[in-house]
């Protein structure tokens, strides 16, 4: 389709001279509408349309049989052309003559000159072929004014700015020049906005704004915004190019590098460069025959395959795991007795019975040449040190010390490894730990060894059993390594807070040595000699910035840190710490006395108060032994009723309590006149025995005679006297012996009661007891039930004996 040329010959004016017609006469005041949706189009512009033909060949048709060839371009709201209605398009568009159509396929390219702004009046059919009345937006005419010129240079040299930045518009600016001059603001605002890639919306606006200055300064925010844009893509382009060229350059130079080393006979591939690595470490190591051979195998394995295959990566990682072990590399032990006695005595304050024990079992060593074979056990309530007893043997031995737990473990490949057949097998903990410890003679600390569960993987404790076992582990067979590894040289200490639940073959491989708790003076010394400076040190504090007397501290323990350990004493020691770091910061002045009346300031009321002490005809207070260490119980008896015999249990009692219950309590019914008791008093009592504090979980043989008494205290209807007692009943009145006896005197003494009732079997472990906590006690051993009737209400006629 070709156009008539946009000016035109006219009739002559006057004077006889010819004048060319201006575009707006010749442009017809009822056009047809071309909706477009991604930008408008500003007068001046030559641009190629691409449409489809399905939905335009009719308006580029119905274009092409008028006589003006002139087709309004106007942009639309929706997001494309082919969904616009009448009411998506905006108000103002740009007239341009169609020159040139070219079908190709279902695609239409057309060709336009856009020439005038128009704005549309009212529409003569609002569907496609869309075509509307229009009235012309005539450009501003004359010389334009200095203002005008102003933004016109501001534009141009904005315009200087982006062509460094980008080709394109050069190419742009170069076919501007060559319709019009630098000197056309108008055309020059159109064609600046042109060049920008901004939004429909903010072109859209240009294009609406027919005086030059708003139109001008609307043209210069989008040139600065696009200038900024331009930069900031130079910016990143710059960037990736030279990370490329650094990269590419240090790839060539990494080749040339290969090329030069190769031709020198200096080059190693990575197979060469890991099994020298292997070698070197297998030089310093003393193998077995076995693992000699294996590693041997092993190797050649590698030499044949590929880099990249999986069977690679297993046999690497294999070889890795070997060469890294301690093979016959031992650290020499300190065999100093005296050495490692300081260093306890300079770890711990008390445990005496403890390190006495310890340093029997390490001159065992020192006499043999050597410390092996053996397992330490240390049982004891949370908190007492058992974790720091450990670090210090290995201090004192001078080896490393390795802690792993082993709370809650259950699955068995943790100790002895996964098979290599499975995706991500290593080594057990202890290949890992002899690893990570760097020699095949370190002291490895199994901690709360009484809480290995079981599972569907296996059973973990039964897996230790092999591990711990000096007649066994000297062959440990680990599932990964799949070579004996010897393990005897290695000394373990066990933590557990009770035994109970501890395999009875993996408790018998165990040297048991127990530690029950502190009293409250060891506390008080532990405190002002380990714990308060260790929280001073870790708060950044000088040692003289608190000051805590003997007078403060023993209200701290007896009524915030009771228990048998001194993790809670040195929490509670610690919030004393941080909140005397928040005074200094506010002005106080040092040292910092701390009074026993300002210990509830700083950490509220107390934890602990004292038991109350229960007194009457059915209470006694009975002895009992715990996790957390020793606790006195106050057992209670009484009548509910006379309507009909019966016996009732309360205080969530364990199967061994009920049973000492209905023991005792057949006991002292039928023995009920030897014991001063009525006997008719049972026949028709209803009697409630309760031990208090329901909610805690009570079992043991250890109650018996405590509910004996308390019956027998309900019968006689008499008030025992202020004395404690433990020990297990038979039905025939023998007193059988029970454990904890170090717990449960530090647990009286913290009761205030200083006469006990103990079996006559637990005499030689009362003697065991350090003397500082047997100081100040009445003991009264006794064999059978009859012994201890006359100690219950009034003074003993029978031998005593005095701690």
């Amino acid at each position: 389709m070709e156009s008539d040329d946009v000016e035109d010959s006219s009739d002559q004016a006057a004077g006889g001279q010819i004048q060319l017609a201006r575009a707006s006469d010749m442009l017809p005041g009822q056009i047809h509408l071309l909706p477009v949706a991604s930008r408008p189009f500003f007068p001046g512009q030559a641009v190629p349309l691409m449409m489809a033909a399905e939905h335009w060949s009719s308006t580029i048709e119905a274009v092409g049989a008028t006589e003006h060839k002139i087709l309004g371009v106007v942009l639309v709201h929706s997001e494309t052309s082919e969904e616009a209605g009448s009411k998506d398009f905006y108000t103002v568009g740009t007239a341009c003559r169609v020159h040139r159509v070219h079908r190709q396929d279902d695609h239409l390219q057309v060709l336009i000159e856009c020439l005038q702004r128009f704005h549309i009046e009212g529409w003569v059919h609002g569907e496609v072929p869309f075509n509307a009345r229009v009235s012309y937006l005539p450009e501003p005419a004359g010389p334009p004014d200095d203002e005008v010129r102003a933004y016109a240079m501001a534009v141009i040299n904005t315009i200087k700015e982006l062509l460094p930045l980008n080709p394109l518009y050069v190419e742009e600016l170069r076919m501007f020049l060559d319709r019009f001059g630098p000197d056309d603001p108008s055309h020059l605002s159109d064609f600046a906005a042109s060049l920008t890639t901004s939004k429909k919306e903010q072109l859209q606006e240009v294009l609406e704004a027919v005086p030059l200055l708003p139109r001008m300064e609307k043209v210069l925010v989008l040139l600065n915004n696009e200038l900024e844009l331009a930069k900031a893509q130079q910016k990143i382009r710059h960037s990736v190019e030279e990370r490329m060229q650094k990269q590419q350059r240090e790839f060539f130079l990494k080749e040339q590098l290969k090329a030069i080393q190769k031709e020198l006979g200096l080059a190693k591939d990575d197979r060469t460069a890991e099994v020298d690595k292997f070698k070197a470490r297998l030089a310093k190591l003393t193998l077995t025959e076995e693992a000699e051979k294996r590693v041997g195998e092993e190797l050649e394995k590698m030499a044949i395959l590929e880099t990249g295959s999986p069977e690679y990566s297993v046999t690497r990682n294999y070889l890795d795991w070997i060469t890294l072990l301690p093979w016959g590399q031992h650290s020499a032990d300190k065999l100093d007795l005296k050495r490692a006695r300081r260093v306890l005595d300079r770890d711990h304050y008390g445990l005496a019975d403890v390190k006495e024990r310890i340093l029997e079992f390490l001159a065992v060593g020192i006499h043999k040449g050597e410390i092996a074979g053996s397992i330490i056990l240390l049982v004891g309530p949370p908190g007492v040190g058992k974790t720091s007893v450990g670090r210090s043997i290995a201090d004192a031995l001078g080896r490393r010390f390795y802690r792993f737990s082993v709370g809650g473990m259950r699955d068995e490949a943790e100790i002895k490894g996964h098979r290599r057949t499975y995706i991500g097998a290593m080594p057990g903990k202890f290949l890992q730990a002899i690893k990570d410890a760097g020699t095949a003679n370190p002291v490895i600390m199994l901690d709360e060894i009484d809480k290995v569960g079981a599972s569907y993987h296996g059973d973990p404790a039964s897996a230790l059993l092999e591990v711990l076992d000096p007649e066994q582990n000297s062959d440990f067979l680990d599932h990964y390594l799949d070579l004996r590894f010897d393990l005897s040289k290695v000394l373990f200490v066990c933590t557990a807070n009770q035994t109970d639940s501890i395999p009875g073959p993996l408790l018998d491989r165990m040297e048991q040595i127990s530690l029950a708790g502190y009293i409250a003076e060891e506390k008080l010394q532990i405190a002002r000699r380990f714990l308060l400076p260790r929280q001073l040190d870790r708060a950044g504090l000088a040692k003289d910035t608190i000051k805590l007397d003997t007078a403060t501290l023993r209200p701290l323990i007896d009524g915030y840190a009771r228990d048998a350990g001194v993790r809670r004493l040195e929490k509670q020691l610690g919030k004393i710490v941080r909140k005397v770091a928040v005074r200094l910061l506010e002005g106080q002045e040092t040292p910092i006395i701390i009074t026993p009346d300002d210990l509830k300031g700083y950490l509220g009321s107390p934890v602990f108060r004292d038991e109350r002490k229960l007194s009457g005809p059915g209470v006694v207070t009975g002895l009992a032994w715990t996790a957390m260490g020793g606790a006195t119980l106050s057992i209670e008896a009484v009548r509910a009723h006379e309507q009909t015999r019966g016996f009732k249990l309360t205080g969530q009692l364990g199967d061994v309590m009920k049973e000492s219950a209905e023991i005792a309590y057949t006991y002292v019914a039928s023995r009920a006149r030897d014991l001063g008791a009525e006997p008719s008093f049972f026949d028709k009592a209803f009697i409630h025995l309760h031990v208090p504090a329901g909610a805690t979980p009570k079992d043991g043989p250890s109650a018996g005679i405590t509910m004996a008494s308390a019956l027998l205290s309900l019968a006689r209807n008499e008030p025992v006297r202020r004395i404690a007692m433990t020990g297990e009943i038979t039905l025939t009145g023998e007193v059988f012996p029970i454990g904890g006896v170090r717990e449960k005197l530090i647990a009286a003494r913290r009761a205030g009661i200083t006469e006990l009732i103990l079996p006559e079997d637990n005499r030689g472990e009362f003697d065991e007891v350090p003397e500082h906590v047997r100081k100040g006690f009445r003991i009264h051993f006794v064999s059978r039930y009859e012994e201890v009737l006359p100690l219950l209400f009034k003074e003993p006629r029978r031998a005593e004996r005095k701690g």
